[in-house]
């Protein structure tokens, strides 16, 4: 254990480390943001929202009571 310890503390294995953590994270979030089919259409359907005319698609607040 104190081997391994004394290992990580070195700080060129830590960053290295680090590195391969941060990378592996970032992997798993764009497989799970791109590799759903049901997400993957939905953030599709996003790319054209700045193209939308604002008089066709104006939403409302969900608890909006009428007459305020």
């Amino acid at each position: 254990m104190d081997i391994l310890i004394n290992w990580f503390l070195d700080l060129s294995n830590s960053k290295s480390l680090g590195l391969v953590i941060f990378f592996i994270t970032f992997v798993a979030i764009i497989a799970y943001v791109y590799l759903g089919k049901e997400r993957s259409e939905r953030l599709e359907s996003y790319k054209n929202i700045p193209f939308v005319d604002d008089d066709q698609h104006t939403p409302k607040a969900p608890h909006q009571k009428s007459g305020e």
